[in-house]
Order: structure tokens, then sequence, then C-alpha cells
């Protein structure tokens, strides 16, 4: 598949205040999803900014004119995403003109995408790329690292810099097409989703419109879930390449700007961006020898670094000095990266944890209940009711017990270290038994993990 690629953004993240999530209504009213998502293919072709859905032609017009391609991937429509397209990524004055330079295309599904050119965090409600029409890869935009919080990620001004940032690379291509060639990853399991065998007996390549189309769509997080359970059910354990995908640099200890490609705003104290030498301020011009447009290029490379461990090198502008550092990532690295988060995390929790929803206590529920801060104490937020959700519910838990143990470890704090060692560490159908206190009591509740 050739490209030039932007794919969508998370529901609001272009927005720089609350007043600006407000829609302009066209997915107002009682019509169901079906309608909406007939009426959004109309109105986009009407209007005609955006190619819908199509990406040869997509393709066919970059190599005619010269022009990267901008493709706007985001799942048949959801409302907010809808709401930043019409009112943010189409019309803010930042953006437009930046967009006109390059030939838009919107994918409303990923039935029959090719993953080897679109690889990408499939848990992103919207996502950049951004390529160019013989297949080499500018960059990605668009990060996440929370379920509501998306402004320390993204941004409009963020967007416009990974668009300008892949205008300067198309303009002086070939220059840099040696660096680019790791902008695209190892072959994929399947070269398209609907070739998982999750997905096989359910979908085809192509949208149904002639049927019902909503039913028919491959969502992004579907493809993540399909390649889990590939993993869970071929090797019994997840690589944690995939369980741990695309690693948010808070993870190695640098926060990003979102405002710009990859300027460093803060390093953690004691993290491995500090041991490294970067500081506040370094604009990241390289890392791995890619040029970054945002921190999602910055993800990339991350999903890159083998689990065990490994060295990133790194170039920065530091003022008017130029500095080189080598990140060195210990084995176990990705670990600290969160998962609940995860839209997959569900089907994480299913195998694992019974269908459990766990969240962290507070310091003072710790403090009461006199649990150590590096010692397991979570809270069940949610019981999953229905099958094949509910081995917890039938073991007995209930909403509002707290974990303190299990199989007699107290070491796994967060709800994302349990998933892990579930997943993990021990085989598929091996009996989790954990230590639950409820309304003062101690208690004994157990169930296998599944495949």
């Amino acid at each position: 598949m050739r490209a030039a690629v932007v794919v969508g953004l998370v529901a609001g993240v272009v927005v720089s205040s609350v007043a600006a999530l407000v829609g302009t209504g066209a997915f107002a009213g009682p019509e169901g999803r079906e309608e909406k998502v007939r009426k959004d293919k109309a109105r986009v072709e009407a209007a005609g900014w955006w190619i819908y859905h199509d990406l040869p032609k997509a393709f066919e017009e970059a190599n005619a004119t010269g022009k990267p391609i901008a493709v706007a991937l985001r799942c048949i429509p959801c409302e907010e995403c809808v709401k930043l397209d019409d009112d943010l990524v189409d019309k803010d004055p930042r953006l437009k003109p930046l967009l006109e330079r390059f030939v838009r295309v919107r994918v409303v599904g990923t039935n029959g995408l090719d993953l080897r050119t679109f690889q990408f965090d499939t848990d992103q409600s919207w996502l950049v790329f951004l390529l160019r029409a013989d297949g080499t890869v500018y960059g990605r935009f668009g990060t996440r690292s929370d379920h509501k919080a998306w402004a320390d990620d993204v941004s409009v001004e963020g967007l416009a810099r990974a668009l300008e940032g892949a205008l300067e690379l198309h303009e002086a291509f070939p220059r840099d097409q040696a660096a680019l060639a790791g902008k695209r990853g190892p072959a994929p399991s399947f070269p398209t989703p609907e070739q998982y065998p999750e997905l096989k007996a359910k979908y085809k390549p192509t949208l149904d419109y002639e049927g019902k189309v909503v039913p028919s769509c491959i969502h992004c997080h579907q493809i993540g879930d399909a390649e889990r359970s590939l993993r869970r059910e071929r090797d019994g354990a997840i690589d944690e390449r995939v369980l741990f995908p695309f690693p948010h640099p808070k993870v190695v200890g640098l926060v990003l700007d979102p405002r710009q490609r990859a300027t460093v705003k803060a390093v953690e104290a004691g993290s491995a961006a500090a041991a490294a030498g970067f500081r506040e301020g370094d604009v990241i011009r390289t890392l791995a020898g890619q040029p970054l447009l945002s921190i999602a290029d910055v993800q990339w490379v991350l999903q890159g670094v083998d689990p065990a461990g490994g060295e990133v090198e790194a170039v920065v502008q530091r003022g008017a000095a130029e500095a080189r550092l080598t990140l060195k990532l210990a084995g176990g690295w990705r670990r600290a990266d969160d998962l609940s988060w995860r839209v997959s995390s569900w089907g994480l929790r299913r195998r694992a944890l019974g269908g459990l929803k766990l969240e962290a206590l507070t310091r003072a529920e710790r403090s009461q209940a006199g649990l150590p801060k590096a010692a397991l104490g979570l809270r069940v937020a949610h019981v999953g009711q229905f099958a094949p959700h509910d081995a917890a519910k039938r073991a007995g838990f209930q909403k509002g017990d707290v974990l303190v143990a299990v199989n007699g470890r107290t070491d796994l704090v967060r709800e994302t270290d349990l998933l892990r060692f579930a997943l993990n560490d021990v085989p598929p159908g091996t009996t989790l038994a954990f230590e639950v206190r409820r309304d003062g009591k101690r208690l004994e509740l157990s169930f296998p993990t599944s495949r």
C-alpha cells in the first residue's frame, strides 16, 4: 500500500479548551448509528475536502500531483472524532493551509488495511500517519496515555508542527531516504486485519455498505486484541513488545511538549533519560537515526527496542549546540508503562483477572488498611457479569473488595503489574489464589486464568 498519511486523533485531542469540543450537530438527533454513518459518508463526499475511504484513489492522485497524502483513520464514526474533524481539523486556521498541501483521505474502518505500511498503536481513536506515495513513512501523530486526559499528549499546535515536518521531508526527498527506512517495521503476523483467526470468520476485506455497514467494521483496537489472542493461544504468553505496545516516553523518564515535535519539557529524576543526559528544553532531532515529527514518532522508536533492553542513540539541539546522547534501557523496561487505559485491557482482564477491573487505593485508604506503599492494594471497581467475563463473579468477588495478595505475592502494586503476572508468569489455566478484604473480614477467593 502506498500513501502519505495523516491518521486521526483521540477524540478532542486537538482542542485548546473545553469549549472547542462543541460539535456542529451533524450527528445530533435520535437516528441510529447506521444512519449516522451513512449521513457522514454522504456529507464528506459532498464537501469534497476528504477522499472518503478510498486509499487507492489517494495514491493515484498523489502519484499524479507529487503531493504527500493525508489520511484520517478513525473508526466508523465515533461522534467525538466527527466533531473534531468538522470543527478543528477541517477548519482550524493553522491546519487547513497545511492540509491543503496534502492529498487528504479519510479511512473509517481497518478492513483490508495494509498492516505492512500502517503499523500503529491500535488503542488510539485518532492517529496520524504521514507518508509519501511510494510508501515511505515520514512520521506518525497521535498519542494517548489516559482514558480522558489528552492535553499532555497532543494538541493543534503539535499536529501543525508534524504536518510542517512531513512537508519539509517531502520537499527534501530523497535526502533523508536512508534515515526514513526505520519508520517501517518488520512484517506483521498477517498483512490485513481480517486474516487474523479471531477476526476471519466475522469480517470481510471491505465495509458492507450494501447491508449493515456498522457491524461490518473492524475497529483499530480489534487488531491489537487479535494479535494478543494469537500470542496467548500459540505461545501461552504475550510477548512484552505486544503486551506493552508503543511505550510512552514517560516510561523512560521523558516528558515531551505536546505542542512541539519532540521537545523535552521535563526529565524524571533517576530515570533512564536522566542517566542519558537529557535536559529540559532539548529538541530531539533524531532518535535511532530517525527524524521525529511528534511524540508518536518517539513511541515508534521505543517500540523497536527489545523488551530485554538495548541502547538508543539520540541527537539533540541544546541552544546553539548539538549533543549526542545514548539512552540505555534495562531488561523489563517496558513494564513501567500503563495498560489500564487501553480499550484492549478488557480482553486482558478477561484472560488474567476473570473479568475484574481494579483501581488503586488512595494514600489515606492504604494507611487506614495498614498497607505499605509498595504493596498490593487494589480495589475491585467492576465485576464482569456475563460470560466469558464472569469467572471472578462465579468465584464470589464483589465490587469494593480489596485485593492484598495473589498466589502469596504482595509486590504487584498496579493493575498493570497483576495483568502481566497473570498473563506471562503463569501458564493459561493456572489458578490464582487471592487474599481479599471485605468489610473488615479476610477472604480467600480463586479462579483460573484463561487463554
